[in-house]
């Protein structure tokens, strides 16, 4: 089996920032998609037939198996292009981790050649974002927010040479941003056949809010950061919690 990242396998009141949208996904879209083999329809090569010496083909096939894995590593989750961004080593190696500097570039344009939309999705519970946030981040921290705001009407690029990228964090990313990132890469795919995506590229910020307000507050607003487990907060950090199972 194939991880779902390296091979087969309501918000409140915050504002949402302007997106370009493509067709609402389910099954009445008319947007369909092709795929296209090379060689004419019915046309077969005269080809002499191998014998294979049993051993030596198995050795080939182990071999390039293990090529596929390495690069299906490499590349997004359509396969169609290798990640933008670099990344870094985190919790889970099943997801793509970018710093806290890589994110900054992004949000002060060094992709913008590349990116057409890029979506910070914050995690964190309401009473947290509040307190403090990325600037032009989206504040989803339910399953049915980010159904609802990135599957209901798919973001997609108008421009087909440029990438739309999201990127997930929490407070720590170690826990609710990671999980969303699965959550969302899992419903993608349950909407399309393999290996098409509505968002093949998808990042999780390594250290979360915490780690880049204490490195980059500048890019913050406030500029301040309220933690999950806030005295003052204690009933909603119970209510979110609940929401969330």
């Amino acid at each position: 089996c194939r991880q779902l990242f390296c091979s087969p396998s309501a918000p409140g009141s915050v504002p949402r920032p302007v997106l370009k949208r493509g067709q609402p996904s389910g099954r009445d879209s008319s947007v369909k998609r092709q795929w296209r083999v090379a060689g004419s329809p019915g046309q077969e090569a005269a080809v002499e037939p191998v014998a294979w010496p049993e051993p030596s083909r198995s050795a080939w096939l182990e071999e390039i198996e293990n090529l596929l894995a390495i690069d299906d590593q490499e590349l997004i989750g359509d396969f169609s292009k290798p990640h933008l961004l670099p990344t870094v080593e985190g919790k889970d190696p099943g997801l793509k981790y970018i710093s806290p500097g890589t994110l900054a570039a992004v949000l002060t344009g060094h992709y913008s050649s590349f990116i057409e939309s890029s979506i910070v999705v914050d995690c964190r519970y309401p009473y947290e974002y509040e307190g403090g946030h990325v600037k032009g981040s989206v504040n989803l921290p339910l399953q049915r927010d980010v159904e609802e705001f990135l599957l209901e009407q798919p973001i997609v690029p108008l421009d087909a040479s440029k990438r739309v990228i999201i990127i997930f964090h929490c407070e720590f990313s170690a826990e609710r941003g990671p999980r969303m990132c699965k959550f969302l890469r899992e419903r993608d795919r349950s909407c399309h056949e393999y290996p098409q995506l509505y968002y093949p590229e998808l990042y999780v910020l390594k250290g979360g809010y915490r780690e880049f307000f204490f490195q980059f507050s500048s890019h913050c607003e406030p500029r301040d950061y309220r933690p999950m487990e806030h005295p003052a907060f204690k009933e909603e950090l119970r209510k979110f919690r609940g929401q969330s199972r």
